[in-house]
């Protein structure tokens, strides 16, 4: 069974309410109502990705609002959970220095941004402090890229914007997360050109992965691209099960489920 690590978790959706565009994503894309806004337990996900083979899961809280649920987790196993933390880059300084408190007191190991929440492109001068400071901590930071699926604006998601964030910040670790659709092109051509820049195929199932991205991967590039689940939009054995079913060489399958995110996540070789 290929080792795995997942790159983006949820446990605590109750926190995120029911704003109407949640409703709409959890029933129209990923075919689910209630459950998907519970919160789930420590036992249930470990026994989960014990049943699954999956050794660590990166777990996403809110910089300025931790969840202490999402905290406990990392607290009392830090050796299966660790933690990203989701920033609003408009905040400026006041994010800044909350970034800094959280990486000097928890087991920080990515720093996550949603540009369809300001409908700003990762070019605008307000993400630059962010930019600045995970250079300084020697944090990776995702970006989403791809038509998100709620009714939010999509152009400022388009992976191009990262063209010029990659040349101002080349020593910014950057991962485009939940896949780059439609610009599966854009972004694997971008991900040739600068060595700091990855992807993620969060909330996207593998099965679903274009010919252009899994050819990428295995022929051009395996050390770019890396798995996660965003469980529960998509819940984290279906996901890794279609996975391990992508018809790529084990060396490639290998790096996608686990090497890469162990290397740039948790610096390790694999």
């Amino acid at each position: 069974m290929k080792r795995v690590i997942d790159a983006w978790v949820n446990v605590n959706m109750s926190e995120l309410g029911t704003p109407d565009y949640l409703l709409e994503v959890a029933e129209k894309y990923f075919k689910q109502g209630d459950d998907f806004f519970r919160d789930y337990s420590i036992e249930e996900m470990t026994a989960t990705m014990d049943e699954l083979g999956v050794e660590r899961a990166i777990l996403t809280t809110d910089v300025s609002k931790p969840s202490a649920h999402v905290l406990s987790f990392v607290e009392k196993q830090p050796d299966r959970f660790a933690l990203g933390v989701h920033l609003d880059p408009r905040r400026l300084m006041k994010t800044v220095n909350e970034l800094a408190a959280m990486a000097a007191s928890q087991p920080l190991v990515l720093a996550r941004i949603t540009p369809f929440y300001f409908d700003l492109p990762p070019t605008d001068p307000v993400y630059y402090p962010v930019y600045s400071k995970c250079i300084e901590l020697g944090l990776p930071l995702t970006i989403n890229t791809g038509i998100p699926g709620p009714p939010a604006p999509a152009a400022c998601q388009d992976p191009l914007h990262l063209d010029r964030v990659c040349l101002d910040f080349p020593d910014l670790k950057l991962v485009m997360a939940h896949g780059a659709d439609p610009w599966w092109g854009v972004a694997c051509r971008l991900m040739l050109k600068y060595p700091n820049l990855y992807m993620m195929t969060s909330a996207y199932l593998p099965k679903y992965l274009p010919t252009e991205l899994l050819v990428f991967m295995e022929k051009r590039a395996p050390g770019k691209v890396m798995f996660a689940s965003d469980h529960p939009a998509i819940p984290i054995g279906r996901c890794v099960e279609e996975a391990r079913r992508l018809q790529l060489d084990d060396s490639t399958l290998a790096a996608y489920l686990h090497d890469n995110a162990a290397r740039l996540f948790f610096g390790e070789d694999g």
